[in-house]
């Protein structure tokens, strides 16, 4: 079905001697928290990293989240209860090691960020006089955050201005990673660098090791928390690449975004509900305790299913947020963000209730990694939304990708570093690739950017179904025959060529989300099929993993018992 998909290794034909190169110990690809985070490790291990963002370093997932980090920090706290809200959270997918090492590393990684100047928002009298929230599927006020609801901002901030410390990473913003370049070995194929553009021209950077940390994919649907960037791109170029991918087809939604007409789906932080805020429909009737003994603080994936339920009995486009409770001055005080959001827009928290819908938030799916985020193709890491290191499960358990950004950042970094110092690397500098001329009519990309996103949210958003996810891949066939065969140059379309990149990213990711989405016949966490409403942990507790050519996922049982 995805012959054309399948047959692409690279996007552009390149002959390597002919191009500008650039040489490194460590490539990261990726400017958010994994990806900053890798670059200070690595660094700080005493080798030369290259830091590629595809707009500037400011733009990323990160720098746009607000509620926080999970980290045990507190004496009544417990690791064991984290890792259990964690696996909960997980729905029997998580992978112990990965969530063990997160959260057992994870608050040495936040106690380094005050060290590294973090203003995260005070307590006295709090154990390193922080301040502490809670959220949904947490059993426990575990939440550090920043300016009320700025946590990303203060976090990217914050290693950014590290990163700009260390005198051994080389910064290169605006700059698109096209693919990862890999010798061709077969068995022993070996990631040895990647082909961008630079200031506007194709360059060959040759790296020793590369990490990426090119963030996640909610562009992919129309409605979406995420930066325009977030087009998939990391996950496409590791799936031409050769790597390995694991459980595509979970896509986590966020509850909670404004619902204006007119406006860009702003994010409205699940501390929202944790400071007590209530979910109602529009006739003001309170909805989540009927699905949930937790209400409001319910899994991300069951409130965003109840929400699109209560719309439906009730015949209207959203839901509300209900804040008017709280105590004057509260709200506005701890979500200053927030706050100035609902301003924009007439809306007055004290009187008015919040319009709110879900929308694609985060990619759980993604590069299989191990405990080192070491990937299946050697030299490459993977890290943060990129890869799929274990820790979610089949859903996210809010405030912990940041958190896993920061220890798996960490860990890859230091890694990388010391292979790289320890292996001789040899880079095939004339090393070329061509691609034949299309013999195939054009699409209009923007239109088919436009119409995928809508089939996506339609098909294989928050409720999917067989009949559906069939069409869905169908359709996705038809445009890759159209869009995959083309090769969009940078040197005769520019700035142009990005958007045809994109959209290949795009349909490439697409397919196999949705591919994985159809093979999975159960419900789990965050993929909930309607036709198969039930969890089934004797057929489906295990993980879906993807390499090219393959035309459809090989189940991996998990060993371990619930």
């Amino acid at each position: 079905m995805f012959e054309t998909l399948h047959q692409r290794r690279y996007l552009i034909p390149f002959n390597a001697a002919r191009l500008p190169q650039q040489f490194t110990d460590v490539l990261v690809i990726g400017g958010g928290v994994a990806g900053l985070r890798s670059a200070i490790a690595a660094a700080d291990a005493g080798v030369d990293v290259l830091l590629l963002t595809k707009d500037t370093i400011g733009e990323s997932n990160t720098w746009y989240a607000q509620g926080g980090i999970a980290a045990v920090l507190q004496p009544l706290d417990s690791y064991q209860s984290h890792v259990d809200d964690t696996e909960k959270a997980g729905a029997g997918l998580c992978d112990d090691e990965a969530v063990n090492i997160v959260i057992k590393e994870g608050p040495e990684r936040v106690l380094e960020l005050l060290t590294w100047g973090a203003k995260f928002d005070k307590k006295e009298g709090n154990p390193h006089d922080l301040a502490f929230t809670m959220e949904g599927g947490h059993s426990f006020a575990r939440i550090v955050h920043a300016f009320g609801d700025a946590t990303g901002k203060e976090l990217a901030q914050t290693l950014i201005n590290t990163v700009r410390g260390r005198e051994r990473i080389r910064i290169s913003e605006k700059s698109f990673a096209i693919d990862l370049i890999s010798d061709g070995g077969g068995e022993r194929d070996r990631c040895l660098g990647a082909i961008a553009v630079i200031d506007g021209q194709t360059q060959i950077i040759w790296a020793k090791r590369t990490i990426l940390a090119s963030g996640g994919a909610g562009q992919l649907y129309r409605e979406s928390t995420n930066p325009k960037i977030a087009t998939a791109d990391g996950h496409a170029m590791a799936f031409r690449a050769g790597a390995t991918l694991r459980d595509m087809e979970m896509v986590q939604f966020h509850p909670t975004t404004l619902y204006v007409a007119g406006a860009s789906r702003a994010l409205i932080t699940e501390a929202v509900r944790g400071e007590g805020a209530l979910l109602v429909d529009r006739h003001g009737h309170r909805f989540m305790p009927a699905y949930h003994e937790s209400a409001e603080l319910a899994p991300r994936d069951v409130v965003s299913r109840a929400i699109i339920e209560q719309i439906r009995k009730t015949h209207f486009t959203h839901v509300y947020l209900d804040v008017r409770h709280l105590p004057g001055g509260q709200f506005r005080e701890r979500f200053p963000q927030l706050a100035k959001l609902l301003d924009e827009f007439d809306i007055d928290s004290s009187k008015d209730l919040i319009p709110i819908h879900p929308a694609a938030h985060y990619m759980i799916g993604g590069v299989d990694v191990d405990p080192m985020g070491r990937s299946s193709l050697a030299g490459l890491y993977a890290v943060g939304e990129a890869s799929c290191s274990g820790l979610h499960g089949a859903n996210r358990l809010g405030s912990n990708s940041l958190l896993e950004g920061l220890a798996f950042g960490a860990r890859a970094g230091l890694d990388a570093a010391q292979a790289a110092q320890s292996e001789a690397v040899h880079f095939p500098l004339k090393l070329e690739h061509k691609i034949p001329a299309s013999t195939k009519t054009e699409l209009d990309i923007t239109d088919v950017k436009s119409s995928l996103r809508s089939l996506m949210w339609r098909n294989v958003g928050i409720e999917r179904a067989g009949a559906h996810l069939e069409e869905t891949r169908e359709i996705i066939a038809f445009w890759t025959r159209y869009v995959m065969d083309k090769t969009f140059l940078p040197a005769t379309l520019g700035e142009a060529a990005t958007a045809g990149w994109e959209i290949q990213n795009m349909l490439t990711v697409c397919a196999l989300i949705s591919t994985a989405a159809h093979a999975r016949t159960e419900s789990r966490g965050v993929h909930f099929r309607t036709d198969y409403p039930r969890r089934d942990d004797a057929h489906w507790r295990m993980h879906l993993l993807w390499q090219r050519p393959l035309e459809t996922p090989i189940p991996q049982p998990i060993a371990a018992p619930l």
